[in-house]
């Protein structure tokens, strides 16, 4: 399996995680403890789950854990008047914290593959609309902490 779908695997996995901690309140190391051990790379139930890139897996649901708070200010800052981070369906909140994480710290990952990455992410949960607002939210969150990566080349 190539790098990239092993990061690909690594991300899905992290959103995985992430949702898994936000509704049963367990902690980063039993979390990330039974992914490594139990899902990433293993047959369960008949279905295979994808070989991750471990280390990468590890990096994001750690700093988002750790980093939590700012992530979740940005994201709020983006999102639509009314509608803020805690309203937003538990999911989609993991995959918002993942790819905020990811544009604010992984500068070795280009601003829009994360984007992509993170909105095909939002498409195997999702419909048009919510990968759509995926898409906003982390093109917004990427222009305020990447700039440089979206000026005009010339």
């Amino acid at each position: 399996m190539a790098n990239a779908d092993k990061r690909s695997a690594a991300r899905l996995a992290a959103v995985q995680a992430l949702y898994q901690m936000d509704v049963t309140g367990n902690g980063l190391k039993e979390t990330r403890n039974e992914f490594e051990s139990f899902w990433i790379g293993h047959e369960i139930e008949g279905e295979r789950y994808k070989d991750a890139e471990i280390a990468f897996f590890d990096d994001i649901l750690a700093g988002v854990v750790a980093g939590q708070g700012p992530i979740d200010r940005v994201i709020d800052k983006t999102l639509a008047s009314g509608w803020p981070l805690a309203r937003i369906d538990s999911v989609m909140r993991a995959i918002l914290r993942a790819g905020a994480y990811e544009l604010r710290q992984r500068a070795d990952v280009p601003a829009r593959v994360s984007i992509k990455e993170y909105v095909d992410v939002a498409g195997a949960f999702f419909g048009a609309e919510e990968s759509g607002m995926v898409n906003a939210v982390l093109d917004a969150v990427a222009r305020q902490c990447r700039a440089a990566e979206f000026e005009p080349r010339g």
